[in-house]
C-alpha cells in the first residue's frame, strides 16, 4: 500500500489528516467563513491547533454558528456563559475579542467587504511559496505583520502576525503545503 506524503505537522490523527487533506490551505473566499476561522485561530493562541479542531463543533454551538450579527450584541451575560462552557477554550480575553471582532467585521461592511479586504493583500491570488520542508515555513512574514496591523487598526483583537499568518495558511491566502506534500501541487 502506497502512503501519501503530507506536511509533517498533521501527524496521523484521523481528524487532523482529514483537515489537512480537505480544508487547510484551500482558498476561502466566503467572508463569514474567513471571519470564523480568524476567531478560531485567535482561540488557538498558546495551544495546539488540534485542540481547537476537536472543539470546533462546540465553538460553533457556543458562538451561535459564528453569526457575527448576533455575537456583536453580546455582553457580560454571554461572556459568563462562554466561560462556563467546558466544550470550548474558556479564556475571558479571547471571548471578549470574539465579540469585539464581530463588531469590527460588521463595521468593515460584513462578509463581502471583509473577504475583499483580506484578499486584496494577495491581489486576489494565493501566494505560492516553494517550501521544501516544515523548517522552511515561517511563523510570520512581513505580509502577516502588515495585515495584522491593518486588522488591529480596523478594531480586531487576537490577530498578531503569527496568528494572522497561521490563518492565512489555513484559508489558502498562502499555499504553505511543503513541496513534497500531495496537497501542494493540488492547490497550486
Amino acid at each position: 500500500m502506497q502512503t501519501m506524503d503530507r506536511c509533517g505537522w498533521c501527524g496521523t490523527d484521523p481528524l487532523y489528516v482529514a483537515y489537512h487533506d480537505t480544508e487547510w490551505g484551500v482558498p476561502e473566499r466566503d467572508g463569514r467563513a474567513l471571519w470564523e476561522k480568524l476567531i478560531l485561530d485567535g482561540f488557538q493562541a498558546g495551544l495546539s491547533w488540534i485542540t481547537i479542531l476537536r472543539k470546533r463543533d462546540a465553538f460553533r454551538t457556543a458562538f451561535a454558528g459564528f453569526d457575527p450579527v448576533e455575537i456583536a450584541r453580546w455582553g457580560e451575560p454571554e461572556i459568563a456563559r462562554l466561560l462556563a462552557d467546558p466544550g470550548i477554550v474558556r479564556h475571558r480575553g479571547k471571548c471578549e475579542a470574539a465579540i469585539t471582532n464581530a463588531r469590527a467585521f460588521l463595521d468593515l461592511g460584513g462578509p463581502e467587504a471583509f473577504a475583499d479586504f483580506i484578499w486584496r493583500h494577495v491581489d486576489g491570488t494565493p501566494l505560492q511559496p516553494e517550501r521544501p520542508d516544515i523548517a522552511a515555513v515561517p511563523a510570520f512574514t512581513p505580509l502577516s505583520e502588515r495585515l495584522s496591523k491593518e486588522l488591529k487598526h480596523a478594531g480586531f483583537r487576537f490577530c498578531g502576525p503569527t496568528i494572522t499568518y497561521a490563518w492565512m495558511q489555513a484559508t489558502g491566502l498562502v499555499n504553505d503545503h511543503v513541496t513534497t506534500c500531495h496537497r501542494h501541487a493540488a492547490l497550486r
